[in-house]
Order: structure tokens, then sequence, then C-alpha cells
């Protein structure tokens, strides 16, 4: 980055937050929202595995690999990849 200046990196350094530096409300949602991503992802495998391959849009390998895309993978299933 020697093409930026060094207050740009100044104030780079001044936006990152480590864990202990949130408060206790930004840490709820982002437990909140690893929860929900976890409970979205398991409920899609579930549903992929109880799933026959015929009801499926596309190859189950690919749904598989798609949930790791969070939150997206889990809801574009939901939403495209069922008959």
């Amino acid at each position: 980055m020697k093409d930026r200046p060094a207050a740009y990196s100044e104030a780079m350094a001044k936006q990152k937050k480590t864990w202990s530096d949130l408060t206790v409300d930004q840490k709820r949602a982002i437990y909140v929202g690893g929860a929900a991503e976890a409970v979205l992802t398991i409920a899609a495998l579930r549903d992929l595995a109880k799933r026959p391959s015929v009801l499926v849009r596309g190859p189950k390998a690919a749904w598989v690999l798609a949930f790791f895309v969070q939150p997206f993978g889990p809801l574009t299933y939901f939403r495209f990849g069922r008959r």
C-alpha cells in the first residue's frame, strides 16, 4: 500500500475493532445471526437429504457446496432448489 498516504492507513487502523471493543448488543447480534445461519443450514441439509433427487433442481452435491455460501446458499435452495 505504498500508493496510499499514511493518514489513510491510520484511519483504517482506527476503524478496525476487536471482539472486546464490541458492545454487548453487537456481540448478541453476532451470536443470534450465527445461530440463525446454523439453523437455516441444518434445515436445508436435512431437507436435501430427505428429498428425492427428482424433486431437487440440480445435483444434490452442488447444493451441499452452495450451503457454504452463507446465508445465500440455504436461502437460494429453499427458493429455487426444490420442485
